[in-house]
């Protein structure tokens, strides 16, 4: 199976820890989250996975060669000329996704123990062209969802805002969940991307799917078993991930 981490961040968040090094091989309970996200995805059965780099991009290669890239098939996209997003990176590493089958595409600073088999098992069972890992959480920014987490659209419960301009809001109404930092993804997604970009190499996967889910199956997936999840992209977070993944 097939997955791409992103990797590329300036973490700039985590300074002065990436002040001579990249926010994936910031260490949790002594190694690199990388090294965490990239056992998860092997323990779920990826064997052929796409990693993004862009600052301090050559320390991930030569990480990852230092452990013989885990024994696995490893690609790197690499966007060390131009940060290209997460849209416009998950079109340029398509060489290595495209298929017949999802790929599972995973943030380098997202840790976590969820199942993701069986995550994938619902995006193939929905037959949707992105599934996205949302949870019920405080956050400024959610997508909305119907009954049967089918994406309607996006609100910023600060401001008010909402999109699409087709979206009929109202409280307590729809689903409100906030995106986890995990997607499986249908390769028909790559034509759609394609049209999105209009030619554009830097754009974001969120206003896409946004734009897209009048259109489209994009599916929410609220996992029915606890886990742990954890963003690792702030120094305040770096103590509880060490608690929870440290072992």
């Amino acid at each position: 199976m097939k997955a791409m981490i992103f990797a590329a961040g300036l973490g700039t968040r985590l300074r002065p820890l990436t002040n001579d090094r990249p926010k994936a091989l910031v260490e949790v309970g002594g190694k690199p989250m990388l090294e965490h996200v990239i056992n998860h995805l092997a323990q779920a059965g990826f064997d052929d996975i796409t990693i993004n780099i862009h600052h301090f991009g050559q320390k991930i290669i030569d990480f990852l060669e230092s452990k013989n890239n885990f024994g696995l098939n490893i690609h790197i996209s690499d966007e060390r000329d131009l940060l290209l997003d997460t849209g416009g990176g998950i079109l340029k590493a398509r060489p290595f996704l495209d298929g017949d089958e999802p790929f599972l595409v995973h943030n380098a600073d997202i840790l976590t123990d969820l199942d993701l088999k069986a995550m994938v098992a619902t995006h193939k069972q929905n037959d949707a062209v992105a599934t996205l890992l949302v949870k019920s959480r405080l956050t400024q920014r959610y997508f909305v969802f119907d009954n049967d987490y089918r994406l309607n659209g996006w609100i910023n419960k600060k401001t008010g805002e909402t999109k699409p301009a087709t979206l009929s809001y109202a409280e307590g109404e729809m689903k409100e969940l906030a995106f986890g930092g995990v997607h499986v993804i249908s390769p028909k997604i790559f034509p759609l991307l394609e049209k999105h970009a209009q030619g554009e190499e830097v754009f974001s996967i969120t206003p896409f799917y946004i734009e897209q889910c009048n259109a489209c199956h994009i599916h929410g997936y609220e996992c029915p078993t606890p886990y742990n999840w954890l963003d690792v992209g702030k120094p305040e977070t770096l103590e509880e991930a060490n608690r929870l993944f440290g072992k």
